[in-house]
C-alpha cells in the first residue's frame, strides 16, 4: 500500500504546491491568495508577518500550514514582560551531573507563530533576529542551529496601538512577507458557519500532513533553480533605483529587499510550472514584499500618501522588460 502511495503521489513542484494550499484551504476557507503568499515564503525559508483584525484565523492559518507539512509548531504569545529567554530558551544549572544544560525555547520548531508580536520589548522583539536571519541562536556564548525549514509567522494588529512597540525598520527588513488576511467574502463565511454547525468541516484537529519536511527542503532547492533573465535582474535592479530616488521616500529598497524579491519570484514561477520567472511574478509580489520595506518622507506622510501607493506609481512608471 505505501509503495502504491509512494508513485500516486504529484512528481512536479506545481502539482505538490497545489496539493499542500487545497489541503490549508480545507481549514482556511475562502483565501488562497493568503494561503500561497504564506506557502511560498515557507519554501522560500522566509518569514511572514500578517498583519490584521483579531479573529480573521491567523492563528489558525499557522497551525494548518504546519499540520500540513508534518513540521513541529510553536506559539509564543508576545506580551509586555515576555523576556527573550522565553523566546530563545536558556542555560540553566543541572544538579545531578554538575553541568550546565540549555533549554530550548519555543524558536526551535519548523514553524513559530510570534502572536501580537508589537506587544513585546524592543529586546525580546530583538531576540528573534538572529533567529530569523541566520537560522541559529546564540546562548550564552554558544550557538544551536535551528532545524529547517523554519519559518516565523508574526502576527500584529493594525488598530491596536495603546501597549504596543513598533517594529523597527531592521526587525521589517527580516521579513520576506508582508501579507492582510482580510475578511472573508460572504460564501467563504456561510461556508465557516455551515461546517462548525454540521461538523462537517476538516478542522485543525482533522488535517493530516500531505508533504513531509523533507520534501519541502527538496521543493525549497528546487525554486532556487529556476531561471531569471539578465532583462528580468535589470527589472529588479530598475525598481530598487527608482524607489531609492523616489522624491516620497527617505528609505528605498535595499539590496536584500531586491534579493527578497526575486527569490520569491522563483518559487511563484515553480508554483505556476514554469523554469523561468516573469514580470508578472515581480509586479505580483511586489506589494507584499517591498512595501513594509519603504519608510515615506516626513512631508509625503503629512499628504496622506502611503507606501503602497508610492509602489504602485514606481512599478506602473518603470520599463518591463522582454522576459527573453
Amino acid at each position: 500500500m505505501a509503495s502504491t502511495e509512494v508513485q500516486s503521489r504529484p512528481a512536479t513542484f506545481a502539482d505538490l504546491f497545489q496539493m499542500l494550499g487545497a489541503n490549508v484551504a480545507n481549514v482556511i476557507k475562502g483565501k488562497r491568495e493568503v494561503v500561497d503568499l504564506v506557502l511560498l515564503g515557507l519554501i522560500c525559508n522566509g518569514h511572514v508577518l500578517l498583519e490584521d483584525v483579531p479573529g480573521v484565523g491567523k492563528t489558525s492559518l499557522a497551525k494548518a500550514i504546519a499540520r500540513s507539512v508534518g513540521c513541529t509548531f510553536n506559539r509564543v504569545q508576545f506580551t509586555p514582560d515576555l523576556l527573550p529567554t522565553d523566546v530563545v530558551g536558556v542555560t540553566i544549572w543541572n544538579r545531578g551531573n554538575s553541568t550546565f544544560e540549555f533549554r530550548p525555547g519555543p524558536v526551535f520548531s519548523n514553524i513559530v507563530l510570534a502572536d501580537e508580536i508589537n506587544r513585546a520589548s524592543p529586546k525580546t522583539q530583538s531576540a528573534l533576529l538572529e533567529a530569523m536571519a541566520e537560522e541559529q541562536v546564540t546562548v550564552d556564548g554558544t550557538t544551536h542551529p535551528l532545524e529547517a525549514p523554519f519559518l516565523v509567522i508574526a502576527t500584529q494588529n493594525p488598530i491596536e496601538h495603546e501597549g504596543t512597540f513598533p517594529l523597527p525598520e531592521s526587525q521589517l527588513d527580516r521579513f520576506l512577507m508582508r501579507v492582510s488576511m482580510g475578511y472573508p467574502s460572504r460564501d467563504a463565511e456561510m461556508e465557516i458557519l455551515t461546517a462548525e454547525t454540521d461538523n462537517t468541516g476538516e478542522g485543525l484537529d482533522r488535517l493530516e500532513p500531505v508533504l513531509s519536511a523533507a520534501e519541502l527542503n527538496a521543493m525549497s532547492a528546487a525554486a532556487q533553480t529556476v531561471h531569471v533573465a539578465d532583462g528580468i535582474r535589470q527589472y529588479l535592479v530598475d525598481l530598487a533605483v527608482a524607489s531609492r530616488n523616489h522624491p516620497a521616500l527617505s528609505l528605498g529598497m535595499s539590496p536584500r529587499a531586491t534579493l527578497a524579491l526575486q527569490r520569491a519570484s522563483k518559487a511563484r514561477a515553480a508554483a505556476a510550472g514554469r523554469d523561468f520567472v516573469l514580470p508578472d511574478d515581480i509586479k505580483a509580489l511586489a506589494p507584499h514584499v517591498v512595501t513594509h520595506r519603504l519608510l515615506l518622507r516626513p512631508e509625503a506622510s503629512l499628504q496622506n500618501v502611503d507606501p503602497a501607493t508610492v509602489l504602485s506609481e514606481i512599478l506602473s512608471s518603470t520599463h518591463v522588460p522582454n522576459p527573453g
